[in-house]
């Protein structure tokens, strides 16, 4: 049953995936054209140190995946038998955090970047309705749903650079990130959706580090994906209780980090 609506698990803003890369490209670039104007080899946020800090501002896409149950669109399933689809909806937000760097090797780094984030979930129910209006008098409603979260992250994360050419490096980073919500179960059970109060994500991206003057600037695009089945079954909206068994996080962020 759930093949069926397998585009909508996978549905990702392309466009804006390949707006952003071709951002961070387009960056690098003129970066390099700028240097060989008249290169100066800056030492700002040097990776000879140890420990260094730094803080981030962060912008990102974020989504609820659902993994339907075995009574859906079943006709005879008891509440359920009207809902066509759970359709997660993909939301903006924000968060900023601090960013601690550790160095393993000149181009392996162990990074710790405690931060805030600012989610909103919006998730479209699609249910079967008569309508007169509709052949065979059968219509479809969509009925939104919306929930508001702050959580409290804690990504512990490996970051692998390539050699530095002049004053630019590129990386690829990942690791684990542990998600702490700072609302109470109890308030969180009169949401639309109600999710669990912790969870645990696998993250994975790209960037580069740009070294200039005084700090180093490192643009980053990253991809998360939860791990923890978030679904509190029995608070479910009615509407589709019992459509689905399993409710986890993805997002899309755009990092800005600053050292």
């Amino acid at each position: 049953m759930q093949t069926t609506y397998f585009r909508h698990q996978l549905h990702l803003p392309w466009g804006k995936v390949i707006f952003l890369t071709l951002l961070l490209y387009c960056l690098f670039h003129v970066h390099t054209f700028a240097q060989d104007r008249g290169l100066i080899f800056h030492q700002s946020g040097s990776d000879d140190q140890w420990i260094s800090y730094g803080f981030f501002l962060a912008a990102h896409n974020s989504s609820l995946r659902v993994k339907y149950s075995d009574e859906f669109l079943n006709p005879d399933a008891p509440n359920i038998g009207n809902v066509r689809a759970v359709m997660p909806v993909f939301s903006p937000g924000f968060a900023l955090g601090f960013l601690v760097t550790g160095r393993i090797h000149d181009q392996l780094n162990v990074l710790f970047t405690p931060k805030v984030g600012f989610y909103e979930h919006r998730t479209e129910i699609q249910l079967f309705a008569d309508d007169a209006n509709a052949p065979g008098g059968l219509g479809i409603s969509t009925v939104p749903l919306f929930t508001e979260e702050t959580l409290v992250e804690f990504p512990v994360l490996f970051k692998y650079k390539s050699q530095r050419f002049n004053n630019t490096r590129m990386f690829f980073i990942g690791g684990l990130n542990g998600q702490i919500r700072t609302k109470n179960q109890e308030e969180a059970d009169e949401d639309d959706v109600v999710l669990k109060g912790r969870d645990l994500a696998l993250e994975m991206g790209m960037g580069f580090d740009f070294y200039f003057k005084y700090f180093k600037f490192s643009p980053e695009i990253r991809f998360s994906h939860g791990l923890t089945n978030l679904y509190r079954e029995g608070f479910a909206d009615p509407r589709f209780d019992g459509a689905i068994t399993d409710i986890r996080r993805k997002s899309i962020t755009i990092y800005l980090n600053f050292q």
